[in-house]
């Protein structure tokens, strides 16, 4: 007869995925894992595989996170721009996840070169992104708000671009004055 779980899953996920986050996927180890997730290393064979399969389970896990973070703000908001706006104030926000920046965009740096069921799942996270602006500007434009002059594509993939450097910035920066200014001139964009 099988053992009942003695942990909840998800919370042990979201245990691995911060290490991760925190660490990078090369400097954490298994006993790193173990030691943080409160689990037995069987449990977390068993339940997630090997390292390489938890990590994957963990960026998973992330664009989730993300995604309902940022549909969660920007739903309210009536206005396309503010909406853009809010996307890149998310990025800047003060709390303990600005100390280590974007794991998608730490992902991409460390291992998407060498791994390429990261990078698929990498440039799939920035897809998702880059096509959240575009559906933005689509509606900007058809209700007005956003000149037609600008090319929807185009522009998403510089807004998205703009964000993607904003997430590595907060890692070196607590200037706030600064990012906010780098997110009016980004904005200003599509004035």
């Amino acid at each position: 007869m099988a053992r009942n779980r003695e942990y909840d899953e998800n919370e042990v996920l979201r245990k691995a995925m911060e290490l991760f986050w925190k660490q990078g996927y090369e400097k954490t180890s298994m006993q790193d894992l173990v030691e943080h997730m409160g689990i037995h290393r069987r449990s977390l064979y068993d339940t997630f595989g090997d390292k390489h399969a938890l990590f994957m389970r963990g960026l998973e896990r992330y664009g989730e996170m993300v995604k309902s973070k940022i549909e969660k703000q920007i739903q309210p908001i009536g206005s396309v721009k503010q909406a853009i706006r809010r996307i890149f104030e998310i990025v800047i926000q003060q709390d303990e996840q600005q100390l280590i920046g974007c794991l998608m965009v730490n992902t991409a740096v460390e291992m998407a070169m060498h791994d390429e069921e990261v990078a698929e799942k990498v440039v799939e996270s920035f897809s998702k992104t880059e096509n959240l602006f575009y559906e933005l500007l689509q509606h900007g434009q058809q209700s007005g708000e956003i000149s037609s002059q600008h090319d929807p594509k185009s522009l998403s993939q510089f807004l998205h671009n703009s964000l993607l450097g904003l997430r590595v910035l907060v890692k070196t920066t607590d200037d706030n004055k600064k990012l906010e200014s780098i997110i009016d001139m980004t904005v200003s964009v599509i004035d």
